[in-house]
């Protein structure tokens, strides 16, 4: 005879699915969105948003910000930072007019600049790893430092008779495209620094190193040793942005670059990056690049001032260091909340 009790028993009600919910909450998706909410806010208030000439334009504007993002990636990844690469650009732009008032071959400079740029790093590097001062207080003394030799080297000056061939190809687009030069160059870094972060050993030591530094030293990882490395290829990076910046604007200048490097950080964290390092995506910091160009596109094409653009970049990094704190923390409740739901109600008769 079967049980009347059971069978006359109440299904229980089905445990709403909130997996989606989590996924919408993710700071990945809200940057997707957000990016999405600037696109089609630049096209409502301008005709002229997405034509070729401005698209091109968007990602000529934000070529700097997103070669200097990629290697800054993987330095706020280990739990450091880099407050010196937009100094480090203009030192190179600087030390580029130079040269070639001096009559060096544009072939010998472009080596040379990187070689300058590689040492700049080094001397980061050396100070953080070898010194154990804390890489903030390091790169803003180096901020100031860099940009002062730019003036000592140039002062006021412009230099603006570089060849041809040189700035046609800074402001030149890829083979009769829209796309930007220097959008290539960053192209071929996001390849080079996304497999080295998400798909190699090098990539698995710097998340380690930054979750848990003293945990990664004890694992014979050699800290030290690929922290001075990230510093070193930082400013080697930061050098090639320093070349695209003068050849694109056909004019070195010790203040090239002057402040980038509160968007370049904005960019990194609106990405997604964690500023105590151990946690990030280099797509998402992609996706924060194109957010943050078009976003000011947008603006400018509806005659914001310059220092409502500043404003904006601004709010962009409070946004980046508050978002993904307020995010994890929705995803943890929902979690928490579909747990609760899903555990099956017990009563003793």
């Amino acid at each position: 005879m079967s049980d009347a009790r059971t069978a006359a028993a109440p299904e229980a009600p089905a445990v709403p699915d909130k997996s989606l919910l989590a996924r919408l909450a993710r700071w990945e998706t809200v940057t997707v969105l957000l990016l999405i909410a600037s696109i089609l806010y630049g096209t409502a208030t301008s005709e002229d948003f997405l034509t070729g000439g401005n698209l091109n334009s968007i990602l000529s504007d934000v070529a700097e910000i997103a070669i200097m993002a990629m290697p800054l990636t993987l330095i706020i990844v280990a739990a450091e930072i880099d407050l010196s690469i937009a100094s480090v650009l203009g030192l190179t732009s600087a030390l580029m007019g130079s040269l070639w008032n001096h009559g060096w071959a544009m072939e010998l400079i472009v080596p040379t600049v990187l070689i300058v740029g590689a040492l700049c790093g080094a001397v980061n590097g050396v100070l953080v790893t070898r010194l154990g001062l804390p890489s903030l207080a390091v790169t803003i003394g180096t901020l100031g430092l860099y940009r002062g030799l730019a003036y000592v080297m140039l002062g006021d000056q412009a230099v603006a008779d570089f060849p041809s061939q040189f700035t046609d190809w800074g402001f030149g687009s890829f083979a009769g495209t829209q796309i930007p030069n220097p959008t290539i160059v960053f192209v071929v870094l996001a390849v080079i620094f996304g497999l080295v972060l998400h798909r190699s050993g090098i990539g698995r030591s710097i998340f380690a190193m930054g979750a848990n530094e003293e945990a990664a030293r004890f694992s014979g990882l050699r800290v030290k040793r690929v922290k001075l490395w990230l510093f070193v290829i930082a400013g080697m990076v930061s050098a090639v942005a320093g070349l695209v910046f003068t050849f694109r604007f056909a004019s070195a200048r010790a203040d090239n670059g002057a402040g980038l490097e509160l968007s370049v950080v904005a960019v990194v964290l609106l990405g997604g990056v964690s500023i105590f390092g151990g946690k990030g995506n280099l797509l998402g910091v992609i996706v924060a690049v194109l957010l943050l160009g078009t976003l000011r596109n947008a603006l400018t094409l509806n005659d914001v001032s310059a220092e409502v653009l500043t404003i904006v970049t601004g709010s962009l990094l409070l946004l980046s260091v508050l978002g993904p704190s307020v995010t994890a923390r929705v995803r943890e409740a929902l979690r928490r909340g579909h747990g609760a739901e899903a555990q099956p109600s017990t009563s003793t008769q």
